[in-house]
């Protein structure tokens, strides 16, 4: 009995020895198979380190060249030849617009000649798809106001301009509405009429949707290429005491009296809302009217038309509509049976939003709106716009 328990002991210890020998070769075998992963892995990850190292050198290079080919561009593009005449020469950047405007001001004519003049004056800003992502947006939409640089498209020395600058005849001074008719250093003013045909102005940011803007307050004609668009900040871009001159600050002299629509204009231009609202940015005639009434609220019309003396008779013939002032801030006027005409029987033209709104001024500055009338462009419905439904629906 003895002997067998003997043997079971020696048995069992015999069994134990073998485990602890089968356990230790397996952990060698793992402890020398972890070693060479291991030597491969540092081996591998070495080889990385060496290419990323490669790569971010390459990059660098890269970009050092970049830098230094745009530097070479822009010193060949800002080079300035000095000549005898000391005339310099430097050559012009390209730029391309970004976005267009889709404005409620049609024409030039009765476009206020200052941003926020108008309150209710919209215009929808929209960008330039193949340019320009909607993404560019991001953010534009928690301010309250932005900056707009855009091209006096409209301007008619711009061929010459741009193409001819040698026979362009830059003028150096402009006349001013606020001083009668008489003239200022361009830079002094705000004239569209300028060597680089650039506006700046600010608009109120009501609501950015997609690669939409839509804007109010606006100063700007329908089809204006925009080249840039900034956000206005008030800790910067408001000057405390800045200071302008005198004749700035004349706004009695552009004020109109008062204005009076007649009795048929309100359902004249109730008849065809439901052709115009397709196309407008407004939501009744009613708001249509108050437009109108806010834009007439300055005297719109040209330094030539408010200086011509209203009891002289006017003659029309061979003259077509328009053609009666020079002046390219005036706005159409249209004679009386006969082709002639006292100045107080003068109806000018304003076109918002496709509408044609004829109207009177008299002496003292009284206006009287007369009747409205659809354009034929927007009455063949053949204009593709943002509308009013499209912003209050949210599907833009």
């Amino acid at each position: 009995m003895a002997m067998a328990a003997s043997e079971n002991t020696k048995w069992f210890r015999a069994s134990i020895a073998l485990i602890v020998a089968a356990v230790s070769t397996s952990v060698a075998v793992s402890v020398l198979i972890f070693r060479r992963k291991s030597r491969d892995w540092t081996s591998k990850i070495r080889e990385l380190e060496i290419s990323l190292k490669a790569s971010l050198e390459k990059c660098a290079a890269e970009r050092q060249g970049r830098v230094r080919a745009q530097q070479a561009l822009r010193e060949a593009l800002t080079k300035v030849t000095q000549h005898n005449s000391d005339k310099l020469e430097i050559v012009s950047y390209p730029m391309t617009p970004i976005a267009v405007v889709q404005s409620c001001f049609t024409t030039r004519n009765g476009t206020p000649r200052q941003p926020l003049l108008v309150p209710l004056a919209r215009a929808c800003l929209i960008l330039d798809s193949s340019r320009v992502p909607p993404a560019a947006l991001e953010g534009l939409g928690e301010y309250s106001h932005c900056w707009i640089l855009y091209v006096f498209h409209l301007n008619t020395d711009l061929e010459k301009l741009w193409k001819q600058p040698s026979k362009s005849k830059f003028k150096a001074k402009v006349r001013v509405p606020r001083l009668k008719g008489c003239k200022m250093g361009v830079f002094a003013t705000r004239s569209p009429h300028r060597l680089c045909p650039i506006g700046l102005t600010v608009a109120k940011v009501e609501a950015v949707r997609g690669r939409m803007v839509l804007l109010s307050g606006v100063d700007l004609v329908d089809g204006t290429p925009v080249l840039d668009v900034k956000p206005y900040l008030p800790y910067c871009d408001s000057i405390p005491g800045a200071t302008v001159p005198k004749w700035v600050m004349e706004d009695n002299l552009l004020a109109v009296a008062s204005i009076n629509f007649s009795q048929e204009f309100s359902s004249t231009l109730a008849n065809f809302w439901a052709t115009t609202e397709k196309t407008s940015l407004y939501a009744s005639p009613d708001e249509i009217q108050s437009l109108i009434k806010q834009v007439l609220s300055w005297d719109i019309r040209s330094v030539s038309q408010r200086n011509r003396p209203h009891n002289v008779l006017w003659k029309m013939e061979n003259c077509s509509v328009g053609d009666i002032s020079s002046d390219l801030e005036g706005d159409e006027v249209s004679s009386n049976e006969g082709g002639q005409f006292l100045s107080s029987d003068i109806t000018y033209h304003l076109m918002l939003e496709g509408i044609d709104i004829s109207y009177r001024i008299d002496v003292d500055r009284n206006v009287i709106v007369e009747k409205a009338s659809l354009s034929p462009e927007v009455h063949n419905g053949i204009r593709n716009r943002c509308n009013y439904m499209m912003w209050r629906d949210g599907n833009g």
